[in-house]
């Protein structure tokens, strides 16, 4: 009942999605329009003048691009209590990204806008555009198994509240969410990580799970629980009736076959979601392919940074009317919360340009360009896939930084990586990862010529758990905390291998 209730409520939102499709630049003009009207009477709108704002072009003239450590004193203000700043209603939830561009946390403002109309209406398109693809789907009959945030709510001051974003959604669901979801909200929220996954692991083997969501990392974790409690290898001998995994946050590719060999059923359909702390940005639609729909009416206004200007002071931004397919941005989103010309640390490739799909390709920090190879996350993702497919093996995470060159030795890659199952061949492994860069990344390619600037990639398989404790060490276990993946220095690389021994 609740099923087909759900489907036939959902589909009504299916003709406003196909709008924004058909109607990509009017529906972003109307909402820089709205944004920037709204926000006209803050602090910011009038020191920005969003009052004799027209167009684009006004507003880039007006408005500065920003860092987290640029617009951060308008946040330590509003996590005192001032209101008025960046937006007009009051912001009285932040969230606690505990991403891996930087050490210290970055707290997001969330006003109620972009609570309804941006994550929870995100949360309600993935439900709308799975129920379209699949619509014999009985997924919504069970229960939605969501490991939830690594933090509880946190009380800031009279009125204000901190937690990671999944928990900040948790504690504000409507009625009819948390009734599909479990663990209960209690469980969600415990601060407690590793107590949280048993408990969630106990009381979900007698639960009629349907979909599982969240970030792939942590999910095996629960899984490999799941089965270590129950006997079993298979995770429709537990839950039957799964048929969807909801995931995002990081590369799903290093962990599909471990996910189809914990599900192994052609009837397991997967969906990738781009929920970040600061917004909803995209979701897959279509049945072959990975590609993520661009969703335009979340309130959020979006511009990009060109691959090249990545790291000018004063980059060159640019709206989706100038977008190309195939080339790498920086995002930039101006949001109903408040954030303004806002870099949020993730690169992206437009894979269709009608309608606007995307792809994820790296962080902006997250790069190894010790040697002016630009290797960047989506370069690894595809050498990683192809030396797993060739020699059988399963990654279960890895990382990745630079052998600085000395007066004695060329300077190289070097990957600390933890397999689910190690390859037939770590030689070949090695071989193919280096090929795979060279093909993908012609200026890798280019230093890797004849060993001139870099050598061959070296790489060490790390114990099974290494990663894990490594992260509770650092205490980033659970929510939206990612292993790094790349880094231009050997910060993390000599912190694992400081660990180990």
């Amino acid at each position: 009942m609740l099923n087909s209730l759900l489907k036939w409520l959902m589909k009504n939102r299916i003709p406003r999605i196909h709008h924004f499709m058909k109607n990509p630049i009017e529906v972003q003009q109307d909402c820089l329009k709205m944004l920037t009207e709204v926000a006209s009477d803050t602090e910011y709108g009038k020191k920005y003048g969003f009052g004799s704002v027209n167009n684009a072009n006004d507003f880039r003239n007006n408005a500065p691009i920003h860092t987290y450590e640029s617009i951060k004193p308008y946040i330590d203000r509003l996590l005192k209590g001032e209101q008025d700043l960046l937006w007009p209603s009051k912001i009285k939830w932040f969230a606690k990204s505990a991403g891996t561009t930087a050490d210290k946390s970055k707290f997001i403002p969330v006003s109620n806008e972009s609570l309804e109309e941006c994550h929870f209406k995100g949360g309600k398109d993935v439900i709308a555009l799975y129920a379209d693809k699949y619509p014999e789907t009985e997924a919504f009959s069970g229960k939605n198994l969501t490991i939830g945030g690594s933090s509880e709510i946190n009380k800031l001051n009279g009125e204000s509240y901190y937690g990671d974003l999944s928990a900040v959604m948790i504690e504000n669901l409507p009625f009819w969410a948390d009734y599909l979801r479990t663990p209960e909200r209690k469980l969600a929220l415990d601060p407690n990580f590793e107590r949280k996954m048993n408990k969630i692991a106990k009381e979900s083997i007698d639960i009629d799970v349907r979909i599982i969501s969240g970030v792939p990392t942590w999910n095996i974790v629960l899984i490999k629980k799941v089965f270590k409690l129950t006997g079993k290898n298979n995770l429709l001998d537990i839950w039957p009736n799964l048929e969807l995994y909801v995931h995002g946050a990081v590369s799903f590719e290093p962990y599909r076959k471990q996910f189809k060999k914990f599900i192994p059923s052609d009837k397991m359909h997967y969906m990738e979601t781009y929920n970040a702390s600061e917004g909803f940005i995209g979701i897959q639609d279509q049945r072959e392919s990975t590609e993520m729909l661009l969703m335009l009416d979340y309130g959020i206004y979006y511009e990009f940074i060109p691959i090249e200007e990545i790291r000018s002071e004063h980059p060159n931004a640019i709206g989706l009317e100038d977008v190309e397919l195939e080339k790498n941005y920086a995002v930039v989103i101006s949001t109903n919360a408040g954030l303004w010309r806002y870099r949020i640390g993730d690169t992206i490739k437009f894979t269709s340009l009608s309608p606007f799909r995307i792809q994820i390709t790296g962080r902006t920090k997250h790069f190894i360009n010790a040697f002016g190879e630009e290797v960047i996350i989506e370069n690894a993702i595809a050498a990683l896939k192809e030396s797993c497919n060739q020699t059988e093996a399963i990654i279960k995470d890895y990382t990745a930084g630079p052998i600085y060159l000395t007066d004695k030795a060329k300077g190289g890659h070097e990957w600390l990586i933890e397999f689910e199952k190690e390859p037939n061949d770590m030689n070949q492994f090695i071989s193919i990862l280096d090929a795979t860069l060279q093909k993908v990344n012609t200026d890798y390619q280019a230093k890797r010529y004849k060993d001139m600037a870099l050598q061959l990639p070296t790489i060490q398989s790390v114990k099974p758990g290494t990663f894990y404790t490594w992260m509770k060490k650092r205490g980033k276990l659970g929510g939206q905390n990612k292993v790094p993946r790349l880094s231009n220095d050997r910060k993390y690389i000599d912190d694992i291998l400081k660990f180990i021994n």
